[in-house]
């Protein structure tokens, strides 16, 4: 009998310090003392996914979170193919997990086909809920929630008359492959024959499929608008020599796509992005929030800044108009 009671005591207190411990197991929120495991699966790399990943870390920092000290970040990319995205997605769910961040559509799909469980933060995904991550943007409902990179097309189609007053046809460039693609690429149709021009379609599946189909476009449009799209931001380099090579100026989703060749963009701060998601991590590591009540965000309009490429301006004998200029001069005071 005496060894009984002194089994149970033994068991209540392995018990209490479970719970003071704020273990997983305890369903209560891990302190941050705890070392906490977060998976990151990046679809490929270019400047405006290296951005968002990289305000993310920073932003975690920044709240007390720091990779190496009370949180351990396993960073992975799947270099472009959506089949890596997969695996790594199945790996960090094995890994056990406490948060995984998804960075584009792709990795965002492949994480939440892996798991019902560990909360998932998605960005760099213009519209998750018509990518199928969530059910809707306001009440994700689910595991899964994070931050949008819809931009201002309307702007971007606006500043494209701004440039080149004259143009009559627009190509739409971008990866029929992905979901928030063609999303935006419907927005920017509608965008383009409000502003009286017309649109023809240019889609590619694959980046070796890009130079070809720019070079389809050559004598039959006046410029190419291409939203965020990682396909195209991937290839912007080949995108750019083929269209600066005959002529036909590029107007682009964000301004990592400018600095590699596009003529310009009125865009968002990825890195800002990235940071605006960690505040949603912070929330969920601290048990203030679950994904399914947390809405997608949305970063606030004053984010959003012009860029042109000069060389690219020169390039082609374009001059960039004063009152854009004066613009990117007041915004960047």
């Amino acid at each position: 009998m005496k060894k009984t009671k002194k089994a149970v005591s033994l068991l209540l207190c392995a018990a209490m310090v479970l719970a003071a411990a704020g273990c997983s197991s305890s369903g209560k929120p891990a302190s941050k003392d705890e070392v906490k495991k977060i998976g990151i699966i990046q679809l490929m790399p270019h400047n405006a996914l290296d951005a968002a990943n990289k305000g993310f870390v920073d932003g975690l920092a920044e709240a007390g979170y720091v990779d190496g000290e009370n949180i351990t970040i396993d960073q992975q990319n799947a270099q472009g193919d959506q089949s890596n995205c997969v695996t790594i997605a199945q790996k960090l769910v094995n890994d056990g997990e406490d948060l995984i961040l998804a960075i584009a559509t792709p990795a965002a799909q492949a994480a939440a086909g892996a798991t019902s469980d560990i909360p998932i933060l998605v960005t760099a995904v213009t519209d998750p809920a018509s990518a199928g991550l969530v059910d809707s943007n306001e009440a994700p409902g689910g595991n899964v929630t994070g931050t949008s990179d819809l931009t201002p097309i309307k702007d971007q189609i606006e500043l494209l008359k701004r440039i080149i007053p004259d143009a009559k046809t627009v190509a739409i460039l971008y990866s029929s492959a992905e979901d928030n693609s063609r999303y935006q690429a419907d927005i920017a149709k509608t965008e383009i024959e409000a502003a009286g021009m017309e649109w023809v379609e240019a889609t590619a599946s694959q980046a070796a499929d890009v130079q070809s189909v720019v070079e389809s476009l050559v004598g039959k449009v006046d410029v190419i608008y291409s939203p965020t799209d990682n396909l195209i931001a991937g290839a912007m380099a080949t995108v750019s020599m083929i269209a600066s090579q005959n002529n036909i100026p590029c107007i682009v989703g964000e301004e990592g796509m400018v600095e590699n060749g596009g003529l310009a963009t009125y865009g968002l701060s990825y890195y800002n992005l990235g940071k605006l998601t960690a505040q949603q991590a912070v929330k969920i590591l601290e048990g203030e929030a679950k994904p399914a009540d947390l809405p997608i965000g949305y970063l606030p309009k004053e984010d959003c800044a012009l860029a042109v490429n000069e060389d690219t301006a020169a390039a082609l004998g374009i001059t960039i108009p004063q009152d854009v200029l004066d613009e990117i001069a007041a915004q960047n005071k």
